[in-house]
């Protein structure tokens, strides 16, 4: 895939054309739909999220504050049929964090389309080519499968596993020369 940026907004992120997907950064009225999708039934079952208006409110002031400080961060995903909100994708590297990840979160009921491997393609190339990135980890649990394949046709391969916050996460990971040659 060739990155296909747009305009930044008015935080300076830069908007990033798939050819189904808008990445685009997060505005206030994504908030109640964000909180909607996170907290629609087996979407907290691998992954912690937000389970409040509030909760989801700071983890969108954290994305945007994400970009402001890394240059990078999470991407509200957008379908670009119908401008619908369809979760969120990019690149997460908290303080204390053990390297930049590469991560996606997509609407249950548009799950087994190939837009999480879409977004997550557009922000593995971001990642190395605009960000600078030698290296990239996805962290996810044993038994999350969708997020596991997704992750193959990524690129990434299971190289440890690690205790975050208290639980065991396995952590997937490429690195810029992997994938330099898996683009030919």
């Amino acid at each position: 895939m060739t990155l296909t940026l747009g305009q930044p907004d008015a935080h300076g992120v830069p908007t990033v054309l798939t050819p189904r997907l808008v990445l685009r950064g997060w505005r206030a009225d994504d908030i109640p739909v964000y909180l909607a999708i996170v907290t629609a039934d087996g979407m907290a079952d691998h992954t912690p999220q937000p389970s409040t208006e509030a909760g989801a409110w700071s983890q969108t002031a954290f994305q945007i504050g994400h970009w402001a400080l890394r240059g990078y961060g999470m991407w509200a995903v957008e379908d670009r049929a119908s401008g619908q909100l369809l979760g969120r994708a990019g690149l997460y590297e908290a303080l204390g964090w053990p390297g930049c990840e590469v991560a996606w979160t997509i609407r249950r009921d548009r799950w087994g389309q190939g837009l999480a491997t879409e977004a997550g393609a557009a922000a593995v190339e971001f990642a190395f080519d605009v960000a600078g990135k030698d290296d990239l980890i996805s962290i996810m649990t044993a038994g999350n499968v969708g997020s596991i394949r997704v992750a193959g046709k990524l690129g990434l391969h299971r190289d440890r596993s690690e205790v975050l916050q208290g639980a065991e996460y396995d952590i997937y990971a490429i690195d810029r020369k992997t994938w330099e040659t898996a683009q030919g």
